[in-house]
């Protein structure tokens, strides 16, 4: 994983039902809504990167491409490798318990690992190391026993494949001019174990990362994607595909404004690193998660939320706590958290907010440690009943400022009881006369 950009390919500019405007990609918005829905619903996802590089506990791919470890002795770790205490089972119950509504695990990363079954043995979890089987497939069982949803991560670039442009084994490179035949069959080699994880895992989402090296028409995206959609019509597809996605995928940043495509995610480590790396204490809290999700999905956007297993197949400790208060949470809250929608622009609430899919009720965010009156700005409906989310305690707001013969709204006060905070956040839920109105005025004068 790096940060890199997302690219658009503007062909013009349409305005979505939801009243803002986007590029268009490749890939047309209104054609894919329906196949989107669950994906915008979902709002919370579970990221897993494992592979052999959690054997040394450094950084997955890029140990050996920064020069940090020789590839050999990355390569070595296949050997380490045993996943003796994997235990789907428990993966997937973790998973669930956190509120996520779909999973995404790495297949192949940048070193060319597999750990699904694949024909290319070369550098196979099922044939090189201790493991000895795919580790894909008992996931995605477990996990759609529980109906979550199943993402197969998988890297355009291998820097192992003798094929590839950057061959790192021993730092060759050619250009694909120079060489078309040589390219063409690693496009193959991509094609076809694309299609094994098609056609073994059916996987509800497609994770594509490793992009940047080429441009669309090199990696052939459009035949990626057609490939894909005949196996599973309604499979999904990042950003990453170089404009033959269908959503955004910022990475580590979190956004300010809302992106401009309608769906997107933002993936996020629990501590600094995407694998296992046991020097890496810097574990976030789950006040820090409840509070960059509750950003994101008010942005419109889904959280998926990285976890890194050991070599064995254990979980830290530490993830599974945070996990599990963030599941707490999500349990309490979760009218204001699936199948809601963006919440008010910037300026009206210093908080995140979500609001029904017909828009009649708002729901405010605000931490559970606030000690002063939480302030509604610009909101011209009358407020038919107020709450707090989970209590059902009725509260009364005070309008401030509202004067009969203007147009403008007056603010709206909500004093939280302190009986009623949550640990972490807690979800005003504000039943509306009608879809939200909203006033964006200068201010009345006489």
């Amino acid at each position: 994983m790096r940060i890199f950009k997302f690219l658009l390919f503007f062909t013009t500019i349409i305005c979505w039902p939801d009243g803002f405007v986007f590029a268009q990609q490749k890939t047309d918005p209104i054609s894919i809504k329906n196949k989107m829905e669950w994906f915008e619903d979902a709002k919370l996802g579970i990221f897993i990167h494992w592979g052999i590089y959690s054997v040394k506990g450094i950084d997955e791919s890029w140990s050996f491409y920064n020069k940090k470890i020789t590839y050999d002795d990355y390569m070595d770790e296949l050997k380490g490798f045993t996943a003796s205490n994997y235990n789907p089972e428990e993966w997937a119950e973790i998973i669930a318990k956190s509120g996520a509504k779909y999973a995404v695990i790495t297949t192949k990363h940048h070193d060319g690992v597999s750990l699904f079954e694949t024909k290319y043995k070369e550098r196979s979890i099922t044939e090189k190391s201790k493991a000895k089987r795919d580790l894909i497939k008992p996931l995605f069982s477990e996990l759609r026993k529980k109906d979550i949803k199943c993402g197969a991560y998988f890297s355009l670039l291998d820097w192992s494949h003798p094929d590839y442009t950057g061959f790192l084994k021993d730092s060759s490179r050619y250009s694909i001019s120079s060489n078309i035949s040589k390219w063409e069959k690693f496009c193959q080699f991509n094609l076809d174990q694309i299609d094994e994880i098609s056609k073994q895992l059916n996987p509800d989402l497609f994770w594509f990362d490793g992009d940047w090296e080429h441009n669309a028409s090199d990696w052939k995206a459009s035949q990626i994607r057609n490939q894909i959609l005949e196996h599973n019509a309604n499979a999904i597809i990042n950003g990453r595909l170089q404009g033959y996605g269908d959503y955004e995928t910022p990475e580590q940043n979190i956004p300010i404004s809302r992106p401009a495509y309608p769906w997107w995610e933002l993936c996020m480590t629990l501590n600094n690193n995407w694998g296992w790396q046991p020097q890496d204490t810097a574990w976030k809290t789950p006040f820090e998660i409840i509070s960059l999700f509750s950003d994101v999905i008010g942005l419109g956007g889904n959280l998926l939320l990285d976890i890194g297993p050991r070599e064995d197949g254990t979980i830290p400790s530490e993830a599974k706590f945070v996990l599990g208060e963030l599941g707490g949470w999500c349990s309490r809250n979760k009218s204001a958290i699936y199948n809601t929608r963006a919440g008010l622009p910037n300026g009206f609430f210093h908080g995140a907010s979500t609001l029904s899919i017909d828009s009649t009720i708002l729901y405010l965010f605000a931490p559970g440690n606030c000690d002063s009156q939480i302030v509604l700005k610009g909101l011209k409906n009358k407020i038919i009943h107020t709450e707090i989310l989970n209590r059902a305690d009725q509260i009364t707001p005070k309008i401030v400022g509202k004067i009969s013969w203007s147009e403008v709204p007056g603010r709206v006060f909500i004093t939280i009881p302190s009986n009623c905070k949550d640990p972490y956040m807690t979800v005003v839920k504000l039943t509306l006369d009608g879809p939200i109105k909203l006033y964006f005025g200068a201010g009345g004068f006489h």
